[in-house]
């Protein structure tokens, strides 16, 4: 039964899918990297920093879950986006920050996930070809072709009307996410059975042995984007709450959500992360699955590529789904009468096409593939999305929200060690995203534009 709230939205979100919806979000392209990221910081800090990162995640989530509605937790006006809440809260400078950091962060998801996506297309066809010619075959592909087929998926299932619309593309996503995970578990358990000649360490990747000191500092700094992009999911919390029915208090519901994602998707990444060191050692490929660490059985490989390429493509839509709203609701506003704007023009008698929607995010999906075009590179680009978004809308926003909002005096002791924590994680943050800019550089100077990037 559909339930009418009481602003006249039609609201049918549960547990289930909203717990969906943040699975989909979280174990996305990031779960690939996590075994070079544990590789780089050791068996002792690699796991203790996914849980740590899991553990700031879960917090922050809570809070930022109570901040959904103005001017209390259970009472008050709804916020359905993210900056709807810091303007709530917070107002002025802080609301134009927030749009900044949230938005902007959600583009680079969109770039993010094409380079993904296309990697794994990439690495079907390179897995098949290094069936028939063998392993030691160059089997070179361009990404660029797989990058325009999933810009063309992407822009039909843009036209999606609204974010409401998409929980069945989320189960069906967290499914395959579930699915391309187990098999790259299998896959490391395998190789540690057959072959566990590699080697691994308690801090890592040896600094002076396989690599200079410097590099060392700078690859492990890149480790920790690396898991701070695999736990993002903040950017869209608040547009997932929005979603859910009035039945019971939206804060409660999402707190639980929240606790079954970050769980779920927290035992994952620590399997995966430490089965992959184990397997691979220090030399753990950026991306599980496309690092080409397993040829055979090429059949399962594929499969989990296509896993990975079905979970993306509803992953690109959880994130870019909020930027189409807040694009389409200002131009609604500025221009109310304009037919062009509002008007749908029915297809078979279900479906409507707006001309200004079609045109717009088709507009977007091209622009995001061309620039994945040019910044192919899978590690660093997921590093630098994880450092720049981390800090502002995982940490501060929402607990300034909080400290506004539960009126906690300054220079209290809550205030002070939610300020410290704050600022652990600024220049975490901030040391993260100079490795990975770094790292981007070295790339481009690197970068042999036909053949795949693995």
């Amino acid at each position: 039964m559909i339930e009418i709230d009481d602003d006249d939205r039609k609201r049918t979100g549960t547990l289930v899918t909203a717990s969906a919806h943040i699975i989909t979000a979280v174990i996305g392209s990031g779960v690939l990297s996590l075994a070079w990221a544990t590789a780089q910081l050791g068996w002792i800090a690699g796991p203790v920093s996914l849980l740590v990162f899991a553990v700031i995640t879960w917090f922050s989530s809570c809070l930022l879950a109570d901040c959904y509605r103005f001017p209390g937790p259970l009472v008050g006006s709804r916020n359905p986006t993210y900056i709807n809440a810091v303007k709530a809260h917070l107002g002025g400078m802080k609301q134009k920050l927030c749009g900044m950091a949230q938005y902007g962060n959600m583009v680079g998801v969109s770039i993010g996930y094409t380079i993904t996506a296309s990697i794994s297309m990439a690495a079907i066809a390179r897995s098949n070809c290094f069936h028939k010619e063998g392993h030691n075959s160059g089997c070179h592909t361009s990404n660029n072709m797989f990058m325009i087929i999933f810009g063309i998926t992407e822009i039909i299932l843009s036209q999606t009307p609204n974010f409401h619309e998409l929980s069945g593309l989320s189960i069906v996503a967290a499914i395959m996410s579930f699915a391309y995970s187990s098999i790259a578990l299998g896959l490391s358990i395998a190789k540690i059975a057959g072959e566990n000649h590699v080697r691994t360490s308690l801090t890592g990747a040896t600094g002076g042995v396989n690599m200079a000191s410097t590099e060392k500092i700078w690859n492990t700094l890149q480790a920790l984007g690396d898991i701070a992009f695999a736990f993002a999911y903040s950017v869209v919390l608040i547009e997932i709450q929005d979603t859910l029915k009035p039945s019971s208090p939206e804060n409660q519901v999402m707190k639980k959500s929240s606790l079954v994602g970050v769980t779920t998707t927290t035992i994952f990444y620590i399997l995966c992360g430490t089965l992959g060191y184990a397997a691979f050692g220090e030399q753990a490929p950026g991306n599980l699955l496309t690092g080409f660490g397993f040829y055979e059985p090429f059949w399962l490989v594929d499969l989990a590529n296509i896993c990975i390429v079905i979970h993306l493509v509803g992953a690109y839509q959880v994130f870019c789904q909020p930027i189409f709203k807040l694009v389409e609701d200002w131009c609604n506003k500025k221009w109310p009468e304009s037919r062009f704007l509002t008007k749908g023009y029915p297809i078979g008698g279900v479906f409507h096409v707006n001309f200004f929607r079609l045109l717009w995010r088709t507009g977007y999906v091209m622009v995001t593939s061309l620039l994945a075009m040019t910044f192919p590179f899978f590690n660093s680009v997921l590093g630098l999305l994880g450092a720049l978004s981390f800090w502002p809308l995982t940490l501060y926003f929402p607990l300034e929200m909080y400290i506004s909002q539960a009126k906690i005096a300054r220079f209290s002791f809550t205030w002070i060690w939610l300020n410290i924590l704050s600022m652990v994680c600024l220049v975490a943050s901030l040391l993260a995203a100079a490795a990975s800019i770094r790292g981007i550089i070295m790339d481009l100077s690197n970068f042999k534009p036909l053949h795949s990037v693995s």
